[in-house]
């Protein structure tokens, strides 16, 4: 065992526990009954110290950083077992020792365990039949094997049972403590990524991100893991999808929320200032240029910047974008001398820049620079479980701001999961704001809809509307029947929508022409058609 130690660079040393963590080291005898013991001031025989030990305070700012985490090592080899758990210890893990296979499970009955480090030859069993039932029982559990030169071949076994990294002996202490910071960083990530996913699934998350369907859940686990990297973020899907709201979220739960987040519509900029927004000027760079400016991309500090539209962007500016986005500097207008930038850089688009990029109208290069991480948003036609929810949501919304309580009618919850809203979230949070708007109860009915979804509603034929609906209108004006039960006309479902809207707004014709999304002289003219020249406030 000591030469094992000296051919590590390790030698047998009393040793004081340091750190945050605590061990304690549980023995099997010979009659099956268990001794425990703690490492502590007075340590036995066999910590590792090593010819390059790696000094107290930072293992004190590694515990710190990594947190609590429960470390079982198991190794019958007590020498190498206690040097184990010293060394976890005084990185800030709490750790427990056991010398046989039927330890550890006891030791795992009793207790939460975040991190395995084991031994693959041992009494009671061996350790791979330990790992498969820890990864089967306790599959967030991260497990490192120790093995020796000669079974390496069980150590590639214990990687495809579920092991997360080993360690081949004899290992030097910068090994052992590489290896354990490197597993215990990636728990917490693990767990951070877990309780995003979560916080977004039950509608905590920063963004308002909102939905539960398949395609959601997908969507989640991909934020909750590139919430916490720095790789730019190409976020595709149509128009109203709420592109801008996944690039929030990715900025507010990652670890620069406290920094700018930075929105920037490229499609919205005028072609001769994008240069200037983007990576600002200096004082008399150009006419009406009275003073320096600083780009977005500057502004950032650290934080994130948005591309919104980037399709949108010409060709000379996607040079410069994917050079300053390559090199971590910008040059401003005007500037002869560069200055880096830290921001990291998020880019949407509802086009196929794909297709773009084989014709020649957005550049290869940029498109694999923003593509380091692709998310797509399903349109809300391909989530229709998500439509009531969402619609619950806006609803929520507009009782905070109104202090009004309302509800949705049987028929109106069909008919908006039924839809195929093509301008998506966007389209249904306007849908939801005008019903709140020409709803005159606490009730939001099918009349309450825009002019399109009635429509809709109306093709769908006469099954639709078994069930009348009163809607604040007069029983003959009730909107998608007639009072024989029959298929009602566009037009005449027209002459429902206008003057029930004007009865509801008391006469303010001014207001259902803005509503109804017709000019004051379409609506004066509907009405002299249907014979009506007087106010309708009545």
């Amino acid at each position: 065992m000591d030469r094992m130690l000296r051919m590590t660079g390790f030698e047998t040393a009393g040793a004081r526990t340091s750190g945050a963590g605590g061990v304690s080291v549980l023995n099997e005898g010979g009659n099956g009954e268990r001794r425990s013991g703690e490492v502590g001031a007075d340590s036995p025989s066999g910590v590792l110290v090593g010819v390059s030990p790696v000094s107290a305070p930072h293992a004190v700012s590694s515990a710190e950083h990594l947190g609590l985490l429960h470390v079982l090592v198991v190794d019958d080899d007590e020498a190498v077992r206690k040097a184990c758990c010293q060394i976890a210890a005084g990185m800030g893990f709490e750790v427990v020792g056991a010398e046989s296979a039927t330890a550890a499970r006891a030791i795992l009955k009793q207790r939460r365990i975040d991190l395995l480090l084991l031994d693959l030859k041992l009494p009671g069993g061996g350790g791979l039949p330990l790992l498969e039932q820890v990864k089967a029982l306790h599959p967030d559990t991260a497990v490192i094997v120790m093995t020796a030169f000669a079974t390496v071949s069980s150590a590639v076994e214990a990687m495809r049972i579920g092991a997360g990294d080993y360690l081949t002996k004899p290992f030097a202490l910068e090994e052992l403590t590489a290896v354990l910071e490197r597993t215990g960083q990636q728990l917490h990530m693990d767990v951070q990524s877990r309780q995003l996913r979560e916080r977004l699934r039950t509608q905590q998350g920063m963004g308002g991100l909102v939905g539960r369907s398949p395609e959601m859940e997908k969507l989640y686990r991909i934020l909750s893991k590139v919430a916490y990297s720095t790789h730019p973020v190409l976020i595709l899907g149509e128009s109203g999808t709420g592109k801008e709201l996944v690039a929030r979220s990715i900025h507010f739960n990652g670890p620069n929320a406290a920094k700018p987040f930075v929105p920037v519509d490229c499609g919205s900029l005028v072609p001769t200032l994008i240069e200037s927004e983007l990576f600002g000027h200096v004082k008399g760079a150009f006419t009406g240029a009275d003073r320096a400016k600083e780009g977005l991309l500057a502004s950032a500090e650290g934080g994130t910047v948005f591309l919104d539209e980037i399709g949108e962007l010409p060709l000379d500016l996607q040079a410069k974008l994917l050079r300053a986005l390559q090199e971590k500097e910008v040059r401003p207008v005007g500037a002869t001398q560069s200055r880096p930038i830290s921001a990291r850089v998020l880019a949407a688009t509802n086009r196929d820049l794909s297709t773009m990029v084989e014709q020649g109208r957005f550049r290869k290069d940029l498109y694999f620079r923003l593509n380091v991480v692709n998310l797509r948003i399903p349109p809300l036609r391909d989530r229709r479980e998500d439509i009531a929810v969402l619609a619950t949501h806006f609803l929520k919304q507009m009782e905070k701001e109104s202090g009004v309580e309302r509800s949705f009618s049987d028929s109106m919850l069909r008919t908006m999961a039924e839809y195929d809203w093509p301008g998506n979230v966007r389209e249904l949070e306007n849908a939801i704001e005008r019903a709140c708007a020409l709803s005159s109860g606490p009730v939001l009915h099918l009349g309450d809809l825009p002019t399109q979804l009635q429509n809709f509603r109306m093709q769908q034929g006469p099954a639709v509307h078994a069930a009348e609906e009163d809607d604040g209108m007069e029983r003959g004006e009730t909107v998608g029947a007639s009072q024989g039960g029959g298929i009602v006309s566009i037009a005449e479902m027209e002459k429902h929508a206008i003057l029930g809207t004007i009865r509801q707004l008391k006469g303010d014709k001014l207001m259902a022409a803005k509503l109804l999304g017709i000019g004051k002289t379409t609506l004066y003219r509907k009405l002299k058609e249907y014979g009506i020249t007087e106010g309708m406030g009545d």
